[in-house]
């Protein structure tokens, strides 16, 4: 095992072989999802979250490697790499840490020190570090040399001062012990830069030491900075910070203190304290934004795998002004049946008239379900589709979030899916089918467009993009997708296709009509072997004379599959029908690992093998709690301090979770309120899309603000 592997077991607990069997298994081309799912004997059952984690482990330490060696090589080409020196490299297990000790071998441009050192004054330096009794003054004396520039004794220990500030500077062990004090010692602070009220009214007069700062505070601050309402700036006592840095340099008493000890100021307020604020912000952001991204991430997952209301014909409301509200109604394929264009807020004519609109489509199409979304004049929208339903019983409806539905119907996606609709009409049939299947629509969208984070536009985009896809890429891939049906967006996120083979799937289905089998799926172009290992298992073929194929069992588990049903006395035809209750009690009979073994495959294999097989084409996501429909609406006055009322979670952040309680306005339960236990975050409480029970704490009709409380529920 290498020294990658065996850190990277440690970090993760893991053993060391199953790390191994993984970083193997990266290296051929595996995707996580395939890993996580078919591969399960060689890591030892890891999760998508922990095989990810690996990955980005592997990618950092493997670059962690690679500057090693590149600085090695560098400060080799000096010839000033020693024994002592290249061990300090090989013991850096930071980035951080080996430019540290590449810092002092950097070229650099001109500098003070490098003007001194070219006037032959280094080692005038080193004469007073090494000889502490003596006047500095009198050892300036020797290096006085008009010729050289340096016409005085003060002009040499000028010099030389600069060369030694330079080194506290350019210190690895300076920087690691300032670095360590900020933690401990330092303060945030941010101040306003202009006198004129704002969102940023909080951090107007703001000090938080550095190891107690939360996420959304840093990210705050920076942004108010960054838009000039603030001052920031790291605050870490002079004094507390120059004794640090003299500890070991400075003998008390000694000739040369009073020099060191300017020269050691300098240091520290030229190069040293300037550098070290950037770079402690730097990190601060670095940490502020993964913590972000985690967030966003966290609550990205539940929104995609919301459980989707099927075969039901469907009717979204895209709300609006002065463009009225744009209609849709879908088919339960989401297939689209027709639109209009109401104007449910220009006057009680008008909403008369949209009402009577809406009523025919729904009474023609057969209408169940109403998605509105949550836009701009989605609250009168709502009180609109109320009204509405005392002529449509039976009919319900529910506000779905909009985020990123303007997004996607400008997008050259939406013009080729719908070509014959405009920009507006395209939002709505988005806002229906997201009701229908939130997976298949929201893949559509950029991620970051979704909208379920917080300073999202903050982050850096590449990095909020990969977590972003990865959480997609896991999603669909735990549920899987039809073969026959799936959009080409929804089929480059299964494992193994690209955007151009899910094109190509789609095509070859178009000419050749639906796939029967998943071994056709080697016919299409540019979907070599390797390919259709990855993908084989997640894509689903209800239209298949093969049962597996409508099934989460890999086509090389089919013999396994076929094996533990010959075993067990069943048939596929069994399967088919639904008549194989009784297998995991056969199976327990005959033991799991005697079973496995004679099956060929391993334990871990087997158990999701007869998982499949038990519900053949199932989707994870309708064993979720359904969502909450609604017929009536209450407005924010309509709220008291004290009633208790059933919401949904729309978004968690670092300070609480927003909660849709039916009044268009969603509520806050502040991280305080959440349950009685200290928590780090809200998401080890709640997560998007629960449903829970809420106390109206307070009603702010003005601001527009609702508190509520979880933990003060009485059940």
């Amino acid at each position: 095992m290498d020294r990658i592997t065996e850190r990277i077991a440690q970090e993760l607990n893991k053993p060391a072989r199953a790390v191994q069997n993984v970083i193997d298994l990266l290296d051929e081309g595996n995707t996580i999802p395939f890993i996580a799912r078919y591969r399960k004997e060689a890591h030892g059952a890891m999760d998508d979250e922990a095989l990810r984690t690996l990955e980005e482990r592997l990618k950092y330490l493997r670059s962690l490697e690679q500057r090693r060696e590149e600085i090695r090589r560098l400060i080799d080409e000096q010839d000033k790499l020693s024994p002592e020196l290249s061990a300090q490299i090989d013991k850096a297990e930071t980035l951080a840490a080996l430019e540290d000790i590449y810092r002092p071998y950097r070229p650099k441009r001109r500098t003070r020190a490098s003007i001194a050192k070219e006037k032959g004054l280094e080692p005038l330096t080193v004469a007073i570090l090494l000889q502490p009794q003596k006047d500095p003054a009198a050892l300036a004396e020797e290096y006085v040399d008009p010729e050289k520039g340096v016409a005085s004794a003060e002009e040499a220990l000028a010099g030389a001062s600069d060369i030694l500030a330079e080194q506290v500077s350019d210190s690895p062990e300076n920087r690691k012990r300032l670095r360590e004090t900020i933690q401990k010692r330092g303060s945030l602070r941010s101040a306003a830069a202009k006198e004129e009220d704002s969102v940023y009214r909080l951090y107007y007069d703001f000090s938080q030491p550095v190891s107690r700062l939360q996420g959304h505070q840093i990210l705050a601050m920076n942004r108010g900075e960054k838009e000039g309402f603030l001052k920031v700036s790291l605050a870490l006592d002079r004094d507390l910070a120059l004794e640090e840095i003299s500890r070991g340099m400075v003998k008390p008493g000694a000739r040369n203190e009073a020099f060191l000890r300017s020269a050691i100021a300098d240091g520290y307020d030229r190069l040293l304290q300037p550098g070290m604020e950037t770079e402690t912000r730097a990190a601060l952001t670095e940490s502020a934004a993964e913590g972000a991204i985690h967030n966003f991430a966290l609550n990205l997952k539940p929104l995609l795998m919301a459980p989707p209301v099927k075969g039901k014909v469907t009717m979204g409301l895209d709300p609006g002004y002065r463009m009225g509200c744009k209609v849709a109604v879908v088919d339960p394929t989401g297939k689209v049946l027709d639109t209009a264009v109401v104007y449910p807020t220009h006057g009680e004519k008008q909403r008369a008239a949209c009402i009577d609109t809406l009523a025919a489509m729904i009474k023609k199409h057969g209408v169940e379900h109403i998605a509105i979304g949550n836009g701009t004049a989605s609250r009168e929208t709502e009180q609109m589709t109320v009204d509405l339903l005392r002529r449509c019983p039976g009919v319900s409806y529910m506000v779905v979030s909009e985020a990123g539905a303007s997004v996607y119907s400008a997008s050259k996606l939406a013009a080729e899916e719908f070509p014959q609709y405009d920009v507006n009409l395209r939002s709505a049939v988005s806002i229906a089918r997201r009701l229908q299947d939130p997976l298949a629509e929201l893949v559509k969208i950029e991620p970051k467009a979704i909208g379920v984070g917080q300073y999202q536009h903050d982050m850096p985009q590449k990095r909020l993009e990969e977590s972003l896809d990865a959480v997609v890429e896991d999603c669909v891939n735990a549920v899987g997708a039809d073969l026959n049906t799936a959009s080409p967006s929804l089929l480059r996120r299964v494992s193994g296709l690209t955007a151009a083979t899910a094109k190509n799937i789609v095509a070859w289905r178009e000419e050749n009509g639906a796939f029967t089998s998943r071994k056709q799926l080697l016919k299409v172009p540019k979907l070599g072997p390797k390919a259709y290992e990855q993908c084989a298992g997640f894509l689903r073929v209800p239209e298949s004379r093969l049962v597996l194929d409508n099934t989460g069992v890999h086509p090389e588990s089919y013999a396994a599959a076929e094996r533990l049903l010959e075993l067990c006395s069943y048939s596929l035809g069994e399967v088919k029908a639904g008549l194989i209750g009784d297998l995991p009690r056969r199976l327990k009979e005959r033991g799991e690992s005697r079973t496995a073994e004679e099956c060929g495959v391993g334990v871990p294999t087997l158990r999701d093998i007869v998982k499949e097989l038990m519900k053949p084409g199932r989707d994870p996501r309708e064993e979720l709690p359904k969502p909450i429909f609604r017929t009536d609406i209450l407005e924010l006055k309509d709220l008291q301090p004290g009633m208790v009322l059933t919401g949904t979670v729309r978004n968690v952040i670092d300070f609480g979770a927003f909660v849709d309680i039916g009044v268009h306005q969603d509520g806050l339960v502040h991280i305080s309120e959440l349950c009685d236990r200290f928590v780090r975050h809200p998401s080890e409480v709640v997560s998007v899309g629960d449903t829970v029970k809420v106390l109206v704490l307070g009603v702010d009709e003005k601001k527009k603000r609702i508190s509520l409380s979880m933990k003060q529920v009485k059940e």
